[in-house]
């Protein structure tokens, strides 16, 4: 399966850029700014989009707007010769003008399981002149997940677990199939409370009462923006499900829990390791 997407997907890059392995790469989507540095190739980037903030050193990497509202004029004003993106950047305008003016562009799969992390360390790895050091990378992720299954193997129950994303200013959506956050609670081995529908709805009172999840997930910059536990948990129909009930709130990192990235067995880990405790 990866062999078929690899050569699926490195057709997007120019023969040229094959050729040579690029000197100025541009990364859009943290996760695959984390997959660059992984390889050891953090050196090569010379600009990131705004959801690439980890290693530290990514935050500090000029900026070219969030992934699906990039600048094509700040893109191409960092002259790279490779900007390396998943299939959610755009809009698709700006990915058009970057292979008229000439760059070359490697769209991956958006990560929803280690299996798509995996495929697109190999994929970047190969890009790069870094197939040694994304066998080593991908390693370490599936040493890191078969130890997660054994922790997992030993738990006798399931908790029920909703993930809440809050945006400034905007009503809370929850997230349903089909989408990362319910992926990665199901690699923690736990279950995502919402099975009704994929992808993101409103959350209503009402509905709230309904999916009475055990555990609230969130992130912690929506943890902020909703003005703390006590603001969120206060929340008109959140404020009677079992998991508000007893405090049960679960905070991570943006990018750590969603991106889906080379931290992605330890995000699960660590999303394990905090619902036993609760």
């Amino acid at each position: 399966m990866i062999k078929v997407l690899f050569s699926l997907v490195l057709v997007l890059v120019s023969s040229a850029a094959l050729a040579e392995n690029p000197k100025r790469i541009v990364a859009v989507g943290g996760a695959l700014t984390e997959i660059v540095y992984g390889l050891g190739a953090g050196d090569l980037l010379v600009g990131a989009d705004t959801t690439s903030y980890f290693p530290e050193q990514a935050a500090q990497l000029p900026k070219v707007g969030y992934q699906r509202a990039l600048s094509a004029e700040g893109i191409l004003s960092l002259t790279p010769d490779l900007v390396i993106l998943s299939e959610e950047a755009g809009p698709p305008a700006v990915l058009a003008q970057l292979k008229t003016a000439g760059v070359s562009v490697l769209q991956v799969q958006a990560g929803r399981s280690l299996s798509d992390v995996k495929e697109s360390i190999q994929i970047i790895g190969s890009a790069l002149g870094k197939s040694e050091q994304s066998s080593a990378l991908i390693s370490n992720l599936e040493s890191a997940s078969t130890k997660l299954n054994k922790t997992i193997a030993e738990q006798k129950d399931k908790k029920r677990i909703m993930f809440i994303l809050q945006h400034s200013g905007g009503a809370p959506m929850v997230a349903g199939m089909d989408t990362a956050a319910s992926s990665v609670i199901e690699l923690s081995g736990a279950e995502n409370a919402v099975k009704e529908y994929n992808g993101y709805k409103p959350l209503s009172p009402e509905s709230a009462i309904a999916i009475a999840p055990d555990i609230i997930l969130v992130t912690t910059q929506g943890l902020e923006q909703a003005g703390g536990i006590a603001s969120l948990l206060n929340k008109p129909g959140i404020n009677l499900t079992p998991a508000a009930k007893q405090g049960n709130v679960i905070a991570m990192d943006t990018l750590l829990l969603l991106g889906f990235g080379p931290r992605t067995a330890e995000a699960a880990t660590e999303l394990n390791r905090r619902t036993k405790g609760l």
